[in-house]
């Protein structure tokens, strides 16, 4: 076999391949047997019929097919690999001649990995604004705590506070309208946490138990129902029950109740904890996002166009999918967001991805950063514990769907040259700004 390899532009290579006639010969006959196998011919055992009569019951582009299914893969294989390709997609055979007792002559293009020109990544000093924790953080984490384990009970003697929860019937109309989907009975809205139009809850308090009155409000500009946006509605309001929130009091035995401690100050110093914990998170998070930003910015990568497609094509083609997953559509959510350009947004987070990739790979390999077995095993164990599987079921799941692996092992992969750009790099932290 004999090749020569030309660089057509950008990242396509053409490789014109040369199968001497006698090795392309003898695949012929290779596959004319092998499709003889699995035929059924009139009047011949199957697999004993001979190449003529079999290139008459299938045609011999077929046979010609899968001769070359045979023989391209390892004569390609071998091109790109004495010319050190750096392959990136499936090679793509464009076009041949295949005539049996002939030279077979192949044109074969492929399409190898964009060159990466790094910057600076190593020895920079990065500035991080520190996370701040708010003054009333602890408040507020202690007050969650005690509303999780707040009751609820029921109150007769008085009139709704905006702290209540109200328990009501609603039934809505726009115009005299009935609003599809705008009613409902016995439904519990907390007054103080209301997710309802606005100044819809503000007009029950001050209600009596069994008392029926109506409600005016405006559905906002930006409601997502096109018949409703910014128009007056009424509301009949019955209120059949008021319930008091009941927050426990904040001693030892509650304490004792929520978590493994004996005192109040021991419970607090797990909230304190785990608000430090919060930041040191969110600042070890800051700094290699920062630091790996830093070194993506000063690299530089033509990303050919047909990258972006097909990289954007596949995150369309999963977005769609959770979309409708979730009983949505690609236009609707375009509708709802108002943003007709749904697909140049995902085209640009296309070439942020693909240049964040390209970028990794090549610090990986100029520093000679190599995936090892306990890597692997690291991230496949973080699989299983995300889906509570097993590492038999985990690994029987992955010979399924091996992209799934592909995947680890590349997200594996980031993770160490993450980790050696942390250490190669300072990081000083500075007063987030006002």
């Amino acid at each position: 076999m004999t090749f020569t390899v030309e660089k057509e532009n950008d990242n396509i290579y053409k490789i014109d391949l040369v199968i001497p006639a006698k090795d392309a010969a003898k695949a012929y006959d290779e596959a004319a047997r092998r499709i003889a196998q699995y035929v059924n011919v009139d009047g011949f055992r199957r697999g004993k019929a001979p190449r003529a009569v079999v290139e008459r019951h299938v045609g011999t582009e077929r046979i010609k097919q899968e001769a070359m299914e045979s023989l391209m893969p390892k004569a390609i294989s071998e091109a790109i690999r004495e010319n050190d390709l750096d392959v990136i997609t499936q090679p793509n055979i464009t076009k041949f001649d295949y005539t049996v007792g002939q030279d077979l002559i192949a044109e074969v293009k492929v399409e190898v990995r964009p060159e990466v020109t790094l910057g600076a990544y190593k020895d920079m000093k990065v500035e991080v604004e520190s996370t701040e924790i708010p003054a009333d953080a602890f408040d507020k984490a202690l007050q969650n705590v005690l509303n999780q384990y707040a009751t609820q009970e029921l109150v007769v003697d008085r009139v709704t506070k905006d702290s209540d929860i109200a328990v009501i019937d609603f039934d809505g109309y726009v115009n005299g309208e009935k609003i599809v989907g705008g009613e409902g009975k016995n439904y519990p809205l907390d007054l103080a946490h209301s997710n309802f139009i606005p100044g819809f809850a503000e007009q029950i308090v001050g209600k009596n138990i069994g008392e029926e009155f109506d409600i005016n409000v405006t559905f906002p500009a930006e409601y997502h129902d096109e018949k409703l946006k910014g128009q007056p509605a009424v509301f009949k309001i019955k209120l059949n029950e008021i319930k008091e929130r009941k927050v426990p009091e904040l001693n030892d035995e509650f304490a004792q109740k929520v978590g493994p401690f004996k005192t109040v100050d021991e419970f607090k110093a797990d909230i304190q904890k785990y608000l430090d914990t919060q930041k040191e998170n969110s600042d070890r998070q800051n700094s290699e996002n920062a630091v790996f930003q830093k070194v993506i910015d000063a690299a530089t990568v033509e990303i050919p166009q047909a990258m972006i497609d097909r990289e954007a094509e596949s995150l369309t083609n999963d977005y769609k999918q959770r979309l409708m997953a979730q009983g949505l559509s690609w236009e609707a959510v375009e509708k709802a967001q108002g943003n007709t350009n749904l697909s140049e947004t995902i085209k640009e987070d296309a070439k942020v991805r693909i240049k964040n990739s390209l970028v990794i790979d090549q610090i990986a390999k100029v520093e000679n950063i190599k995936l090892e077995p306990k890597d692997l095993t690291q991230k496949l164990s973080q699989l299983g514990a995300a889906y509570g599987m097993n590492q038999a079921d985990l690994m029987k799941q992955l010979g399924k769907n091996p992209e799934i692996f592909t995947s680890l092992s590349q997200q594996a992969l980031n993770d160490k040259v993450r980790d050696f750009l942390m250490e190669k790099n300072t990081v000083e932290f500075v007063q987030a700004k006002k």
